[in-house]
């Protein structure tokens, strides 16, 4: 009932819609392509949702001319904008249906992952005019992408904050005091904030959600990341103030733009981190204005520079895992291979950043990765397919006999490569060929869309003895949190290690100590019963955390 309700309004809407020119004639002609403002919408790409009861109010004038003879009164017609949802079904493809009843109860999914989760699951996995398969583990996916790694910032930030008694109360940074870092988060979270603002204007939810992803991706594994030194220094300075006031900024503003979407973790976030702060602070979350961009923070030419700093990275860390090399292995050097050399001179102030996000000691530039890297490419049949038909396959066999490398640097400069194949002219773009790369023997490399990244992964008894450390060091910092001793505990260290892992910490006390806050490191070969057992490169090791005063 309630479905032809609704469907009979929206006809009757799009049938008898208002005219523009306001001449209270019934309908308009066959011809004239219905105005978007004033229509319930059926293409996807128009489809959003019901329009708020003010806008419906100021969109039809007091005595509207919209009439019917039967009916005296003018007739209302409610949807501004209406949006086009597709099915939800079940992991067996069929329609979810309460006749059926082949659904879990909402309850069993609320208790289990929570009424948050499930409401970012169903906003964020596609868009809403598209069909879906209802899984439970996808439920727990897109947590573990979204909610749990902002609730680890937002832990993060509240252990370090109580540590040091910051608070935001009176705590206003001046720009000269934020670094780069802190520009650019800030920088993403107003662009973000712009970006959002834009895909729900239109009722997009679904890029919308995917935009949240991707700042809170960015804010976790590269701002936090990034900064933790600066947290975890003793003291308080006006750089660590600095972290403090540009991390707290982007959690507050984030707990109201995150409140359409995933309501209770948005108050809890805004009643800690606002509420409690500041008495006069709106009481809800809900009840606070959704957040505008400050079009003077977003330094554009800043985003674009970090874009390529971080896929730098990105693609350093695909080439380890290629190889099958931990970051925690400090390697000799990495040669970055750029598409548009003019980069590479505002790159050099971030090459102390790139060389300690890829563990290692030296960064160089090449013009050339034909030295490090074999090329292969491939016809994109989906492209080619469509536009030159049955020569498809012979176009396959040119590629193949042809100068991979010569191919795509082609590509790179001009846009398009000419073909000849089977006597034919034929013009292919980036999208009509796969490029796939290789690294020679000695290297490890990756592509992205504006750089090559290769690694040197030969190691040297001194790189290796580092690698040996950091891995001590990592079971140290396990044990630590297996006592759970506090942040700021002060230990002493007794390690028993023979070989060259005994050689390796001996290399590397200093660094050991540093990173663990040890006061005191002591190798004793006589710890036989250690509480702290673990394994290093197939080579045994027992320590003992003792924590000092």
């Amino acid at each position: 009932t309630r479905g032809w309700f609704y469907t009979l309004l929206a006809i009757s809407t799009m049938l008898f819609g208002e005219k523009s020119d306001g001449t209270g004639e019934m309908g308009r002609a066959w011809s004239e392509p219905p105005k978007a403002a004033e229509t319930c919408h059926s293409q996807p790409s128009n489809a959003a949702g019901l329009g708020r009861r003010g806008d419906l109010d100021a969109a039809l004038p007091p005595q509207s001319p919209i009439s019917h003879p039967r009916f005296e009164e003018p007739y209302p017609h409610p949807f501004r904008n209406c949006i086009v949802l597709g099915l939800v079904c079940g992991e067996d493809g069929k329609k979810l249906s309460k006749s059926k009843r082949n659904y879990k109860e909402p309850t069993y999914i609320f208790d289990r992952e929570g009424a948050d989760a499930m409401r970012w699951s169903m906003l964020s996995g596609q868009a809403p005019w598209t069909g879906a398969r209802f899984k439970e583990d996808s439920i727990a996916t897109d947590q573990r992408e979204f909610l749990i790694k902002l609730y680890n910032v937002y832990s993060f930030f509240v252990i370090y904050a109580n540590i040091d008694q910051w608070s935001p109360a009176g705590s206003k940074q001046s720009a000269g005091e934020l670094s780069e870092l802190d520009h650019w988060i800030l920088a993403e979270l107003n662009q973000t904030i712009a970006d959002i603002r834009a895909s729900m204007d239109r009722y997009e939810n679904y890029p919308a959600c995917r935009r949240l992803v991707d700042f809170v991706d960015g804010l976790s594994n590269w701002y936090v990341r990034r900064s933790r030194d600066r947290f975890w220094r003793s003291g308080m300075d006006a750089d660590k103030r600095a972290a403090y006031q540009t991390l707290w900024t982007c959690l507050s503003e984030l707990s109201k733009v995150i409140a359409p979407f995933v309501p209770f973790f948005a108050e809890s976030l805004y009643q800690n981190l606002v509420r409690s702060q500041f008495a006069d602070a709106p009481e809800s979350v809900h009840l606070c204005d959704y957040p505008a961009p400050d079009e003077g923070a977003i330094d554009r030419p800043l985003l674009e520079e970090m874009a390529v700093v971080r896929e730098i990275a990105s693609l350093g860390r695909s080439a380890r895992m290629d190889a099958k090399i931990k970051v925690r292995q400090p390697l000799a050097v990495v040669e970055v291979v750029l598409a548009d050399a003019s980069h590479r001179q505002w790159l050099e102030g971030h090459l102390p950043l790139i060389a300690d996000e890829l563990n290692v000691k030296r960064i160089e530039f090449a013009t050339n990765a034909d030295q490090y890297v074999t090329y292969e490419v491939k016809a994109n049949f989906k492209s080619i397919g469509p536009k030159f038909g049955k020569l498809a396959p012979q176009i396959q066999k040119t590629l193949a006999t042809a100068d991979a490398a010569g191919l795509r640097r082609t590509l790179d400069e001009a846009g398009k490569v000419s073909l000849d194949v089977a006597g034919q002219a034929v013009e292919l773009t980036p999208d009509d060929v796969q490029v796939a790369l290789r690294a020679k023997p000695g290297w490890a490399a990756a592509q992205g869309r504006t750089t090559v990244v290769v690694l040197s992964i030969d190691l040297t008894d001194e790189l290796k003895a580092e690698g040996l450390a950091r891995d001590v060091v990592h079971l140290i910092q396990t044990a630590r949190k297996t006592e759970n001793l506090d942040y700021q505990a002060r230990i002493r260290l007794r390690i028993n290690a023979a070989g060259a892992l005994a050689e390796a910490i001996k290399a590397n006390a200093d660094y050991i100590r540093g990173e663990t806050l040890a006061t005191e490191l002591k190798l004793d070969t006589n710890l036989t019963d250690a509480p702290h057992k673990g394994e290093v490169e197939g080579m045994t090791v027992g320590f003992t955390v003792e924590i000092v005063g």
